[in-house]
């Protein structure tokens, strides 16, 4: 009976655990959800930025603003109310921002990544004195220090919409803090994009410098209406504005992209753990039925003896 008594418990254990991974599953599909009609939104904002962009790219100079020797003004002068570097990099200092998770049972997602950003910071052959690691999330640290990468800085990865925006204010702070203190005018961002709900590949974007291709892409665009809308502002200072908040929204996709590929692969760990599980209770259940079986057909005998 002690046999039987076990698997009994065995049975009991693992519906348990079955109950929870379902759990599981329903919240990662939710987040997954939440996250996805972020993105879509991201995109439409980004677009409102790139249009606003060009108004003031052809406004600044309507037969071409990016010039052979960086990025200029109305006035012909290097542009100095930006934030950050626009074009250039002068020291040739890189930061690399890698994005993982910081909770678990979430699959191979942050070795992914970590294989991905560690092949394309090799491939850059950046020496490692300049070079600085920043992580986002404490989970993707191991395999970084791993491979023999020192880590700068460690941002916490938050666990809802509602904290990305803190976040990336904080992160948008340090970065100017990096570029003052520490010369780092190159900053790439590293992190898992999430394809069809269900499958997620490794990205790379560089945040800074801009990419010049992609300013001149813009102002090379066609303008759907006769005429073009029309600001007071100082150009300057409103082409500053709109990069500070391209840097906001792609630091803010770079958080919610990585954390729907998070709950994707968490999705998919679930579903193998309730398969696998599905396939012990039913060991469990043949095994207790097998046991319960020999234990009356035990007793039948020693009544049939004993009669």
């Amino acid at each position: 009976m002690t046999s039987i008594q076990s698997l009994q418990r065995q049975i009991h254990t693992a519906t348990d655990l079955r109950s929870v991974v379902k759990m599981m599953k329903v919240l990662a599909a939710v987040n997954i959800h939440q996250y996805e009609q972020a993105v879509a939104s991201l995109s439409e904002y980004t677009q409102t930025i790139e249009k606003g962009l060009y108004v003031v790219l052809k406004t600044m100079h309507p037969q071409g603003f990016i010039q052979a020797n960086g990025m200029h003004g109305n006035n012909g002068e290097p542009l100095k109310s930006t934030p950050f570097a626009l074009t250039q990099v002068s020291s040739k200092r890189c930061g690399a921002i890698v994005f993982g998770s910081e909770q678990g049972m979430c699959g191979q997602f942050n070795e992914q990544i970590a294989r991905y950003a560690i092949a394309e910071i090799q491939h850059t052959e950046i020496a490692a004195d300049r070079l600085s690691i920043f992580t986002v999330g404490t989970r993707i640290i191991p395999p970084l220090e791993t491979a023999g990468f020192a880590i700068a800085q460690t941002f916490e990865m938050p666990s809802s919409l509602v904290g990305i925006t803190p976040m990336v204010q904080e992160m948008l702070i340090q970065i100017e803090t990096w570029r003052d203190r520490d010369r780092i005018d190159r900053i790439l961002l590293f992190y898992n994009r999430l394809h069809a709900s269900t499958f997620s590949e490794p990205s790379k974007l560089q945040l800074l410098p801009l990419d010049r291709q992609w300013l001149q892409t813009i102002a090379q665009q066609t303008w759907q209406s006769r005429s073009l809308p029309t600001f007071t502002m100082s150009s300057d200072r409103l082409f500053a504005s709109l990069l500070r908040q391209y840097f906001f929204i792609s630091l803010y996709r770079a958080f919610v992209e990585s954390l729907a590929s998070e709950n994707a692969s968490r999705l998919a760990s679930m579903q193998i753990a309730e398969k696998n599980i599905e396939e012990r209770i039913a060991e469990f259940t043949i095994a207790y039925q097998q046991e319960r079986q020999t234990a009356i057909t035990a007793e039948l005998l020693e009544i049939v003896t004993a009669y």
